[in-house]
């Protein structure tokens, strides 16, 4: 089987590369390197540089390698950056998947994974783990962009015959164990890699938005999934879809979350290193506590989580912090 995976010289994407070829399958991926790294790939890939919404390029690299699936990773994901630019998350999310989408029918694609995120139920009404039949009400354009492109699959697939999967990642981190690839992003939003970045002395401190949420602490909760187990569950929806599997939806994590504070706790714990944390007003789209029911994933694929361990989610992430700069200059 080959599989197009479209970001994947990114974070995620990377992982999904490794995990795809440590199950025997052929990869070809699709990248325009605005956040992703070629250096981050293994030389058994094809790697073409370009953009999911070049629908030629698109299905011309469909018919050529014989892709029968994509996982869709390409977009943007930064929540404030959203809010400061909504048009361009509209771009980027919604109308390139739709491109995407679309070369999938011409080329008789039927199996599509999308990445999706929880930022589309926005703030719950409910305290505890959030089911996948919760209320859609998207807080910010990032969320808005990925639901509407959730949307917009699940009306493509019922005209054509589109057999997919929808994951929708709630906090990713950590990096792959065997060294491999991980995040290479410098400057990074993301808690655990900004936290590791400063642990490391590339930073100079790291900034918590807002101490003044109704939670343990003051500070948000989320739910953290280690990459690998993130991309695994990738690989179990493939097999659903190869084993006749229609349509799904399901959210990734643990089903339990951790405070904003204590990560940063856990990243000085690990790391040896108490830097300095500054403590800043909230900002415009977070979420004051965010966790998966992950039980539908659990049950309905029997897919189990492997790593879910906070101190080992910040151990690879701060391995692979230590060995990127030498990676840097040799990419």
């Amino acid at each position: 089987m080959t599989v197009l995976v479209t970001g994947g010289a990114g974070y995620i994407g990377s992982h999904m590369v490794w995990e795809l070829l440590d199950h025997g399958k052929k990869v070809v991926v699709l990248d325009d390197l605005s956040t992703g790294f070629a250096w981050a790939l293994p030389e058994s890939v094809k790697f073409i540089k370009g953009d999911v919404c070049d629908r030629p390029l698109v299905e011309d690299l469909i018919r050529t390698h014989g892709v029968e699936a994509i996982v869709h990773f390409a977009g943007s994901v930064v929540v404030p950056e959203s809010i400061e630019n909504p048009l361009w998350y509209y771009e980027n999310n919604t109308a390139k998947s739709r491109s995407l989408v679309e070369a999938a029918i011409n080329t008789g694609v039927k199996k599509f994974i999308f990445s999706s995120t929880a930022a589309v139920y926005g703030s719950p009404l409910t305290s505890g783990p959030i089911r996948e039949d919760a209320i859609l009400s998207p807080m910010s354009p990032y969320g808005s962009s990925k639901l509407m492109t959730e949307i917009m699959i699940r009306d493509a697939a019922t005209a054509h015959k589109l057999n997919y999967v929808i994951l929708r990642y709630f906090n990713v981190a950590g990096c792959d164990l065997k060294g491999r690839t991980g995040q290479s992003t410098e400057g990074a939003t993301h808690l655990i890699k900004a936290a590791c970045e400063v642990a490391s002395g590339k930073r100079r401190s790291m900034k918590v938005f807002g101490t003044d949420y109704d939670t343990l602490d003051g500070s948000c909760v989320r739910d953290f999934i280690h990459v690998s187990d993130l991309v695994n569950a990738h690989y179990t929806a493939l097999q659903f879809l190869n084993d006749g599997g229609r349509k799904f939806t399901a959210n990734c994590g643990y089903s339990r979350g951790y405070t904003v504070l204590e990560v940063i706790n856990a990243v000085k714990r690990v790391s040896k290193v108490d830097f300095p944390v500054v403590h800043t007003d909230r900002r415009a789209g977070d979420i004051p506590a965010l966790t998966a029911n992950a039980h539908r994933l659990m049950n309905r694929l029997d897919w189990k989580p492997r790593y879910d361990d906070l101190d080992l989610i910040v151990s690879s992430a701060l391995d692979w912090e230590k060995k990127l700069p030498k990676l840097q200059k040799t990419g």
